[in-house]
C-alpha cells in the first residue's frame, strides 16, 4: 500500500473518540498557515484529502486518515493565527499533550513550518513533545517555492543548526512537488508502508 490510498476515517475531539491504539500512526503538526493540509494532500497525491482553506485554523480536531488497517496519518489542530475562543485553545493544548503522552501507536511527528517563518514557539513545543516521548521527528520547510534556491539552502542550514541531531528537516513545496518523494520516504518508513 502507498500513502495515495489514504482515506478520511474520523475526526476526534477527545481521546475516547480515537481509533483503537494499535498499529502505527504519524502525526502532522504546524501553525495554522504553514501549509499542513497542502503538504498532506501532496504526500498522498490527492487534491482534497485534507481540507485546505484560505482561513487559517480550520482543522479543529484530530483528523485521522487511514492508509491501511491500523495505519494512519493524523492531522493535528493548527493554531497561531486561528481566531478561536481561549477555552477551545486550552482544550486543544491539553488534548494534544495527552495525545503525545498516551498514544502508543504514535510512530513519528512531521512538523510543518513555513520556510519564511521556521521554528516558532509552537513548532518548538511540538518538537519537545516528540523528544519527551523519544519519537522521531522530521521538519518540512513548506512554501519553498516562495524563495530562491540560495535562500532555501541558507534557511535549511540555519534550521538544521538549531535542531537536535535526531530531528531531520528538508525543504518542501506542495505547489511544485519539491521534496515530496523525500517526505514520503520518511513517513512511509515510520508507518512501514
Amino acid at each position: 500500500m502507498s500513502l495515495s490510498q489514504a482515506t478520511f476515517l474520523t475526526a476526534a475531539h477527545t481521546l475516547r473518540q480515537l481509533p483503537s491504539d494499535g498499529g502505527r500512526e504519524v502525526a502532522f503538526a504546524g501553525r495554522s498557515n504553514a501549509g499542513k493540509s497542502s503538504a498532506l494532500n501532496a504526500l498522498c497525491n490527492q487534491k482534497a484529502l485534507a481540507r485546505t482553506s484560505k482561513t487559517p485554523g480550520r482543522t479543529q480536531q484530530l483528523v485521522y486518515f487511514q492508509v491501511e488497517p491500523d495505519t494512519y496519518l493524523v492531522d493535528l489542530p493548527g493554531y497561531g493565527y486561528a481566531k478561536v475562543p481561549l477555552d477551545l485553545r486550552a482544550h486543544w493544548e491539553a488534548f494534544i499533550e495527552d495525545y503525545f503522552r498516551q498514544r502508543v501507536a504514535l510512530s513519528g511527528l512531521i512538523v510543518v513550518m513555513d520556510i519564511r517563518h521556521p521554528l516558532r514557539d509552537y513548532d518548538r513545543q511540538m518538537l519537545a513533545f516528540a523528544a519527551a516521548r523519544g519519537l522521531p521527528a522530521h521538519g518540512l520547510l513548506t512554501k519553498a517555492d516562495k524563495l530562491g534556491r540560495g535562500q532555501q539552502a541558507q534557511t535549511l542550514a540555519a534550521v538544521r543548526r538549531e535542531l537536535p541531531e535526531n530531528v531531520s528537516v528538508q525543504v518542501f513545496s506542495a505547489e511544485t512537488k519539491l521534496g515530496v518523494d523525500e517526505a514520503r520516504s520518511v513517513v512511509g518508513g515510520w508507518l512501514g508502508v
